[in-house]
């Protein structure tokens, strides 16, 4: 078994690690609110999360995989070398999402993904190899990094006036409700946690999908970007086995450490998690959950009681966001030296 293939099997194994790591990591992101207003048991939110979240990748569309599978150029580069790249990429994504979800801290897997692949790529072969968009976006275009950062940025501004908004027409029309109508919340939420599911496993799964498409460009085993569908089953199982294992460290700072969540607040903060989510990926904008929910739940928190909001907490996971793209690529650096001593000289 030749180098190129043994690097191509390596790598399409991390691709769907991270796929995995991605949904473990993600998983709070989906069922903390539905946990924290007691609409759902865990048992109940991972079955119904876990189905829906497989239908996501498999319904969703290709668009998002395109953007992630594109925001890289390494047609040119040594097929052994170029998967290496992705390889190192990855696992500074990977190392990321394991180190913020043993401190319980919800950072971003799509940051990590993108900050991975940009460390791995500067390092290895220069910044000209990473599409960076900003020509195109002077040209009226919206591509490559520009177009991520774009999205991963503007997606939790959107989360929270959107979550702000929906809190107040949720409170006008419960105006007169008896205390009775959280059952009906409650009930409400087996619709809107399953719409956050599917909207995860659209958005989320497509970026491993578009990586593992990009893998098999590189290595000369597709003629052009398309992404197959065993790709597509690959990663909706991957990340749906990650979504049951469930990284649960982080449903007390989601549900618990940012405002004091009830059944009219998760309602509404998977109601505005979800639209944006499949919004986003019906133009191929690859976001946030974690962004998304944690800022829809700011906004719903500031809607109604802005002192209550524990801001502190909020400024820390704004932080975490800032540092999530230079540490995944610092760590995916670190890898591409060690990785750089076996395959160098075969690249």
């Amino acid at each position: 078994m030749d180098t190129l293939l043994i690097l191509a099997i390596a790598t399409v194994c991390i691709v769907l690690v991270f796929d995995y790591t991605n949904g473990f990591h993600d998983a709070a992101n989906i069922v903390a609110t539905v946990i924290a207003s007691r609409a759902m048991t865990p048992a109940q939110a991972v079955i119904i999360v876990g189905f829906f979240e497989f239908l996501g990748p498999l319904l969703g569309g290709t668009s998002v995989a395109n953007t992630i599978g594109k925001f890289v150029a390494l047609d040119d580069i040594a097929p052994v070398l170029s998967l290496s790249i992705l390889l190192c990429g990855l696992i500074g994504a990977i190392v990321w999402n394991l180190a913020t979800w043993y401190f319980g801290i919800p950072s971003s897997s799509s940051h990590a993904l993108v900050g991975g692949l940009i460390g791995a790529v500067t390092v290895a072969v220069g910044s000209e190899h990473v599409v960076w968009g900003v020509t195109e976006l002077a040209n009226g275009h919206l591509t490559g990094i520009v177009k991520v950062l774009a999205a991963l940025l503007l997606s939790p501004l959107i989360g929270f006036w959107a979550g702000y908004l929906i809190h107040r027409l949720l409170t006008v029309a419960l105006l007169a409700a008896k205390p009775a109508a959280n059952s009906r919340l409650r009930a409400a939420q087996f619709l809107t946690a399953a719409g956050l599911a599917f909207s995860h496993g659209a958005n989320d799964a497509q970026k491993s999908m578009g990586i593992l498409t990009l893998v098999l460009l590189l290595g000369g085993f597709i003629d052009r970007f398309e992404v197959p569908f065993w790709v597509m089953l690959a990663c909706a199982s991957s990340i749906t086995l990650g979504i049951m294992s469930g990284g649960w460290r982080i449903v007390r700072t989601l549900g618990f450490a940012i405002y004091r969540v009830r059944p009219i607040h998760a309602l509404g903060s998977q109601l505005t998690s979800a639209t944006v989510i499949m919004a986003a990926s019906a133009v191929g904008a690859p976001v946030s959950t974690t962004h998304v929910v944690a800022t829809s739940i700011m906004g719903i928190g500031a809607s109604e009681r802005p002192r209550a909001v524990r801001w502190a907490k909020a400024k820390d996971i704004a932080l975490t966001w800032i540092i999530t793209i230079p540490g995944a690529a610092l760590v995916a650096i670190q890898t591409y030296a060690l990785v750089n001593l076996f395959i160098g000289g075969k690249a």
